[in-house]
């Protein structure tokens, strides 16, 4: 049986761990052909052979999201392979977390070039594809820090541009009938969490039981609810809802 997304390509950042593969994998099930790219190779390959054994028709590559010429050398190999990108997901994303009187130029400037920058230069290689279409779904994942979090106000600030880049695409790119939108995670049991409670000194079973208290649906979320809301506004009937942020965080955010 057909899936909402046979018939289009999807094309995710950071697609080889946590919300990114979870995204890749609901894509796939769904029925898109996946194209992918990351940074880490091992977990690039491994990812790619999981997909294949199921029987799903994806595309992946190691390619920084920084690197515009990288980035636009994969999109038109994706666009020959398979026809089209119908659908972009800006997971890519690093965290350098630190207070301010400690954080290192490096440290801020690595994480707005990964979140920002490359979310810039992946959505100008892609739009140009879907505006000949006429057709296009972008989500960039955005985060509950960009309501402001101790400890990292580079990723905050990142977070919280890509909400104003969203806004901005979703009136430019509306007419062209491509719409974008922003999912922003709250507390999700990832690698990068879990880098969290390494810099924080806690356990990370710790953490999630302190997370918990705060969390008004009593869990900390899964890759899997992130995916499942990046779908809704990758689905054809979402036509309609454009320039949206959508905090999937167990409560409200904002």
């Amino acid at each position: 049986m057909a899936g909402r997304f046979t018939g289009t390509v999807a094309f995710v950042t950071g697609g080889s761990r946590g919300i990114g593969k979870a995204i890749v994998e609901l894509f796939a099930e769904e029925g898109a052909k996946v194209a992918f790219i990351d940074l880490n190779e091992e977990a690039l390959s491994e990812t790619t052979s999981e997909l294949k054994k199921k029987g799903y028709d994806v595309y992946s590559r190691v390619a920084n999201v920084t690197d515009a010429d990288q980035v636009e050398a994969v999109v038109k190999e994706v666009v020959e392979v398979f026809g089209s990108v119908d659908i972009l997901v800006n997971n890519a994303g690093v965290i350098r977390d630190n207070l301010l009187f400690k954080m290192t130029d490096s440290d801020w400037q690595t994480v707005i070039d990964v979140h920002l920058k490359g979310s810039f230069i992946t959505a100008r290689a892609v739009q140009k594809y879907m505006v000949e279409k006429k057709y296009g779904r972008i989500i960039n994942i955005s985060s509950t820090s960009a309501l402001g979090n101790r400890g990292q106000a580079n990723y905050a600030a990142a977070k919280a541009g890509l909400q104003g880049f969203t806004k901005t695409l979703a009136i430019e790119l509306g007419k062209y009938g491509i719409t974008t939108n922003s999912v922003a995670p709250g507390f999700i049991e990832t690698e990068m969490t879990k880098e969290t409670a390494a810099r924080i000194g806690v356990a990370f079973e710790e953490l999630i039981a302190a997370s918990v208290t705060e969390i008004p649906v009593g869990r900390t979320g899964k890759p899997a609810d992130i995916a499942n809301a990046v779908a809704f506004f990758a689905d054809e009937k979402s036509s309609f809802v454009n320039g949206q942020v959508i905090y999937v965080a167990g409560g409200p955010k904002c």
